[in-house]
């Protein structure tokens, strides 16, 4: 059973930065896939950027493309995710997320086996 932690969530203006950060633990996490969600309030829980298990692919919403980036560190268990740019439409709960072993990285949530609690983006006009 592997347990997700985000962090780093925040109030930030446009423009600005922000690091999330999504600690692993009570299992490896380091041979799976991993992915950032976002929900806004009234609206679906959509993709935001995955990883593949050793770090070498990524991929990303078009919405964020050039802005973020996913990485891993996986000798600490931990995913992150450097948002740079940040518009008022980024604010949402941002989730982190991890499938099976060595599983392809996919943008549906019904796809991911593992979720953290949330962490709170606020991006101010």
């Amino acid at each position: 059973q592997v347990q997700l932690v985000e962090s780093g969530g925040g109030l930030v203006q446009a423009g600005g930065s922000l690091r999330l950060s999504c600690a692993a633990s009570g299992g490896t996490a380091n041979n799976r896939p991993m992915a950032w969600f976002r929900q806004a309030p009234g609206k679906e829980r959509e993709f935001v950027a995955g990883i593949n298990y050793s770090g070498s692919n990524t991929y990303y919403a078009d919405s964020v493309k050039g802005r973020f980036t996913i990485s891993r560190d996986n000798a600490k268990n931990t995913v992150y995710l450097q948002m740079n740019s940040l518009k008022p439409e980024d604010t949402a709960v941002y989730y982190c997320a991890a499938r099976g072993a060595y599983r392809t990285v996919l943008r549906i949530t019904q796809e991911y086996n593992y979720w953290g609690q949330g962490t709170q983006v606020t991006v101010s006009s």
